[in-house]
């Protein structure tokens, strides 16, 4: 069973690549130029119409911790500033300067969630036109997962990646709740509903999610990233879009987090293989099977659960025991843990892990008792606050984002 549905006229290949059906025009073009459906007719949205937005999107109550301001402190402040003076184009493109200046939605979803956490409208704006201008440029409102600024063709790869349409869905979202912008909560809706009716697949009896449209599905499998599973945004996009796929989505991420976790320490993988018949998981055979860049997100999106607790999405208790695992991993190996981990093999590697992934370790470790008391009591916990890595600490974006999320997170979880 499977809930994606093609767009007429679109076919979605067997090799990991977009491909089109036969007797269509096969134009997509990213950027300012014109986007042709199969039909031969420009598709390129009037997003003037988004304003006409149903009464009740506007009327959705608002999470309780986003109710008011967080007040940041003056280090993370001045992290912003740093990040969009290094990081952020003039024209709002986020450049990935650990991987050639190139642009993913992933950082443009993050620097969107940013810009709304620091009340920075002006840069919202900017990076969101850009976005919505050079990413979205499929037959759905979904975006391109990479801009290559250099290349003849920017987008050369109309793929998506399934954590930056959430990251992107989720700032518009709430940047309509704090800015009152009812036609930002609209956009949210088509991207949810795109992410719903393409990524959502049920597999072995769980529902996955997959990390992109095409690619990762083979005959006996679906490969999964477990790090793509960010519940807390599952939960706010369900307010705009209503369906009981989010809560399924929430439930059997859960489950795949405690399911997934393998070696001594119980950590799940980058990316996680699950079998179509039978469901059962293991890491993924073609790829490194190492807790890494990618999986080191998990513990924060559970941190971020924390946050969530009492919030109508459930109890932080089903996240607690892969937690306090994350928490132990990183105790081992003291203030300096390795870049990564083989979760089969216990190889480590020879370089310590980046500020950013730090970063993520403190706040799991004031997150790790339980809900949102725990974490506003752990506040005086020396681990975290003031003394998480300053975002002058990391030399690439990567890192840099990875530490200013965790302090927004960890903010955000407090002062709610």
């Amino acid at each position: 069973m499977q809930t994606n549905y093609p767009a007429p006229g679109f076919a979605l290949s067997r090799r990991g690549a977009l491909g089109f059906a036969a007797g269509g025009l096969a134009t997509l073009v990213c950027g300012d130029q014109a986007l042709r459906s199969t039909s031969g007719e420009r598709k390129g949205r009037d997003w003037s119409e988004l304003s006409a937005v149903p009464a009740q999107i506007g009327m959705i109550a608002v999470p309780r911790r986003l109710s008011h301001p967080v007040q940041h402190s003056s280090a993370t402040v001045a992290g912003w500033q740093d990040f969009k003076r290094r990081f952020i184009t003039s024209d709002g493109r986020v450049s990935d300067n650990g991987n050639g200046g190139v642009a993913h939605s992933e950082g443009q979803g993050w620097g969107m969630l940013l810009a709304v956490a620091l009340d920075d409208m002006a840069m919202f704006d900017l990076l969101h036109d850009w976005t919505r201008r050079n990413l979205q440029c499929r037959h759905d409102a979904l975006h391109a997962w990479r801009y290559q600024p250099q290349a003849a063709v920017p987008v050369s790869d109309h793929n998506n990646a399934s954590d930056g349409d959430l990251f992107i869905a989720g700032a518009l979202l709430r940047a309509a709740w704090r800015w009152h912008r009812h036609e930002l909560a609209a956009e949210a809706r088509e991207i949810a509903a795109d992410i719903l009716q393409t990524l959502v697949h049920v597999v072995g009896g769980r529902t996955v999610l997959l990390p992109g449209a095409v690619g990762f599905e083979k005959a006996r499998s679906v490969t999964v990233n477990p790090s793509y599973y960010i519940m807390p945004l599952f939960d706010e996009l369900a307010t705009v879009l209503p369906s009981p796929v989010w809560q399924d989505l929430r439930t059997h991420g859960l489950a795949l987090l405690h399911d997934g976790r393998f070696g001594p320490w119980r950590l799940p993988p980058d990316w996680l293989e699950v079998d179509r018949a039978t469901g059962k998981l293991r890491p993924d055979p073609d790829r490194p099977s190492r807790f890494s860049y990618d999986a080191v997100r998990v513990p924060l999106w559970l941190a971020w659960l924390a946050g969530t607790a009492g919030e109508g999405g459930g109890t932080v208790r089903q996240g607690e025991p892969a937690l306090h695992d994350f928490v132990h991993y990183w105790h081992r190996f003291g203030p300096t843990p390795p870049a990564w981990i083989d979760v089969t093999s216990s190889q480590v590697a020879a370089y310590p892990a980046p500020p950013g992934m730090a970063a993520i370790g403190r706040v799991s470790a004031g997150a790790a008792s339980t809900g949102r008391d725990a974490i506003a009591k752990a506040n005086e916990n020396p681990l975290i606050g003031e003394s998480l890595p300053l975002v002058s600490a990391s030399i690439d974006y990567y890192s840099a984002a990875l530490t200013l999320v965790s302090r927004c997170v960890w903010q955000e979880c407090c002062d709610a």
